[in-house]
């Protein structure tokens, strides 16, 4: 997988007077160099200014050359004493909001400079977040990195296109969006295609067997184990019905690379689900980090039920994180092991069964299961139990005033209680979907009561900080859960 770097800017302000121009240089032109090296070891791509800022005419150029060069954020940077009214000219072309950085210089004025300068820009309403201190602190630079990481992704959700194929599926009204609202409050657009589309394509795949037969092979090679019944079996998994499947895969992911479409729901239920063969093989494989035949690409957001706020919520993950996202169903709390069992379909990628950006590794662990009885047109669930580890999960809703984004956050941790017992847990609820059994850092009474959908989603690693700058920004309240006090 190779995501683009996230590139940042980085403007240097300084003082106006011409006197102090030369002495004043080697001060702003150090700490510049020490902020870009320390992103750019970090694993980003970084854009500098030409050189620190001492006149609106350098303030407006270097904040235009910003926006030419699509950066997702600009640090506006302080070692020095500068006038506040340069950062107010060219934050007007900047992204916002603008993350402001002063190092620690006690010899030098810039933390001043930066204190000023954020007066100003209050005045005339441009947000901002400011970190003060030393650079190779790591509470410092946890800081600023999730400022510069929350806008970044905010930036990059504007001009996105969501591909919604199908429409309201069983009556969930929280999957369903007004697009003016995604325009109006992200910059993302609206496409509807019917699923006739991704049937007719897919049986184009089909037909060719071009991609489709070498997915089968690399599959029946790879995966754990193929459960396959015979034709005429109740719940049916046959190569036919896997290849529709597969088909569908290939047939969404033309739609996206054709009409450019950056991430997508499937409707599914009833048409596809109950006529055709179930999207969960399409819609696992979008979501990982490779396709069915091992080839690698960046993951392509994808929610079952057309769940337009799910994949808004997996989307920004995806942004933040850079890593495939989940998907699943609050299915079950098991009060005994104190563990949630997350599970949906086969919704699931791949990637969360070893944590792996290796399609090896990961369907070592999966299983493709027949479906059940609520998809009586068969085909492979995508079997298999979530790695452990520590995860940041949650969920975008919106309440009765429907310009008003929630967005619930809680962290918690995916728990293994070895192989056998997580067998034996999972027959217990669902014996063909894949689980997530999660220990959530709050009480269980506390995530009913907050969590009003019945989707959620997340990632491994803690990226909370990262989640509630980026809610801030974009004008959404955050209901975050911790443990009980």
């Amino acid at each position: 997988m190779a995501l683009a770097k996230t590139k940042v800017g980085i403007l240097t302000f300084g003082d106006g007077r011409d006197f102090l121009a030369a002495p004043l240089d080697p001060v702003t032109s150090e700490f510049t160099r020490a902020l870009r090296a320390r992103l750019e070891r970090d694993g980003f791509e970084v854009v500098v200014g030409k050189e620190a800022i001492c006149s609106n005419e350098q303030a407006t150029g270097q904040g235009r050359a910003m926006s030419a060069e699509g950066v997702g954020c600009v640090i506006f940077n302080y070692a020095v004493w500068a006038w506040p009214q340069y950062t107010r000219m060219a934050a007007q072309f900047c992204p916002q909001p603008i993350v402001m950085y002063a190092g620690f210089n006690p010899k030098y004025p810039g933390l001043v400079g930066m204190l000023a300068a954020s007066g100003s820009i209050d005045q005339v309403g441009i947000p901002f977040y400011k970190t003060f201190g030393d650079l190779e602190d790591a509470a410092t630079y946890a800081r600023l990195r999730a400022r510069i990481v929350a806008v970044a992704a905010r930036s990059r959700l504007r001009g996105k296109t969501f591909g919604l194929f199908g429409g309201r599926s069983l009556g969930i009204d929280t999957a369903v969006t007004d697009p003016a609202l995604w325009m109006r409050k992200f910059g993302i657009d609206v496409d509807h295609v019917d699923q006739m589309e991704l049937v007719r394509r897919a049986e184009k795949h089909v037909a060719s067997g071009e991609r489709v037969e070498a997915a089968v092979k690399y599959l029946e090679k790879h995966v754990r184990k193929i459960h396959w019944t015979r034709p005429d079996a109740t719940m049916r998994l046959t190569p036919e019905l896997l290849r529709k499947q597969l088909g569908m895969y290939y047939a969404a992911l033309d739609l996206c690379e054709e009409f450019g479409y950056d991430f997508c729901g499937i409707k599914g239920q009833r048409e596809l689900t109950e006529h055709y063969a179930t999207a969960d093989i399409a819609e696992a494989f979008l979501n990982d980090p490779y396709g069915p035949a091992g080839e690698p690409k960046n993951p392509i957001v994808c929610s079952t039920e057309a769940d337009m706020d799910a994949a808004l919520t997996m989307q920004i993950f995806h942004e933040i994180a850079r890593t495939p996202v989940l998907f699943a169903d609050v299915r079950h709390y098991d009060g005994g092991r104190g563990v949630w069992d997350l599970c949906n379909s086969g919704e699931h990628a791949t990637y969360f069964a070893a944590r792996s950006m290796d399609p090896v590794a990961n369907l070592a662990k999966t299983e493709f299961r027949p479906e059940g009885f609520y998809f009586p047109a068969g085909g492979a669930s995508v079997y298999h139990i979530a790695a452990p580890g520590r995860v940041t999960l949650g969920r975008l809703t919106r309440s009765a005033d429907t310009n008003r984004y929630r967005l619930l956050l809680v962290r918690g941790a995916f728990q293994s209680f070895g192989a056998e017992e997580d067998e034996r847990i999972a027959v217990g609820i669902q014996d063909n979907w894949p689980h997530a059994f999660a220990k959530l850092d709050c009480t269980p009474e506390a995530f009913i009561d907050s969590m009003h959908c019945n989707h959620i989603h997340g990632v491994y690693g803690d990226c909370a900080e990262e989640l509630r700058v980026f809610c801030d920004a974009a004008g959404i309240e955050v209901c975050e859960l911790g443990p009980a006090k």
